[in-house]
């Protein structure tokens, strides 16, 4: 594993742990065993640090909704096992790494560019894949809206804690866009 790799890697597993917070880089740095030197040499500023652990979440959850789609044996399958896996307690640290990233990069700090330029499409491609292998075609616009409905639904859960309440509410998106794939609602 290259240093840069493992660096990050110590540091996920660090802020896995303890959260992000307003935690400082030289906070950080000792959390995961190094230097703030070290950090600013592999990602810059903080913020390229924030985004990198981010981009490297969002990467790994790419890759877990491939795996779901290899083993879900439907659309709506696949989709109740992706909402069961991003809404996991356990995910929420990173969840709610996930919505500092995007607001720190919507407003435009250094080093986040690439977290804000990665936001939508690398989704909306593997959503189409994920759809393709159980069997399903979306188009883009129908795959964004579920995108957009789950990360509503996930800052519902980073609110309340009400996982529950929001699974519901993610089980009635279900039936809506079953219904409306069936002919059962307006297009």
């Amino acid at each position: 594993m290259e240093p840069r790799e493992e660096l990050l890697q110590r540091v996920i597993a660090y802020v896995a742990d303890t959260g992000l917070a307003d935690q400082s880089l030289r906070a950080l740095a000792a959390g995961a065993g190094t230097s703030h030197r070290m950090l600013l040499y592999h990602f810059g500023t903080r913020e390229g640090l924030v985004a990198q652990i981010a981009a490297h979440i969002e990467s790994q959850q790419r890759t877990a909704l491939a795996e779901l789609a290899g083993a879900a044996d439907s659309a709506t399958d696949l989709q109740r096992r992706s909402w069961a896996q991003v809404s996991d307690p356990a995910l929420a640290p990173f969840v709610r790494l996930f919505f500092d990233v995007l607001g720190m990069a919507l407003a435009g700090r250094p080093g986040t560019e690439e977290f804000r330029d990665n936001l939508v499409e690398p989704w909306l491609d593997q959503a189409e894949a994920a759809a393709a292998a159980v069997g399903a075609t979306q188009d883009r616009a129908q795959l964004r809206l579920g995108m957009a409905v789950a990360r509503g639904l996930l800052i519902d859960v980073l609110a309340t804690g009400d996982v529950e309440a929001t699974t519901a509410a993610h089980e009635r998106f279900i039936e809506l866009w079953n219904a409306h794939e069936s002919g059962d609602a307006p297009r």
